[in-house]
């Protein structure tokens, strides 16, 4: 895993953009690769431990996309 910055969320869309410096231009991300309970929600700024893959196709113009997200403790 590597760690992540959010740089947006859309809970209406249930899909975000996280930041790395192993995914430069952002990392896709949905809300079912959310790792907690309840509501899966991310806010801009939030740290978080990422797992990702390159799919060889862009993801809504994003060469990357999450597999598994862990928000970290504030």
């Amino acid at each position: 895993m590597v760690t992540a910055t959010v740089r947006e969320w859309r809970d209406e869309e249930g899909w975000g953009v996280l930041d790395s410096p192993e995914t430069p231009g952002g990392c896709w991300s949905h809300y079912s690769h959310i790792q907690m309970e309840g509501f899966r929600t991310l806010s801009p700024g939030q740290r978080v431990d990422l797992q990702w893959q390159a799919p060889g196709f862009k993801q809504d113009g994003y060469d990357y996309r999450a597999v598994n997200i862990v928000p970290r403790p504030a």
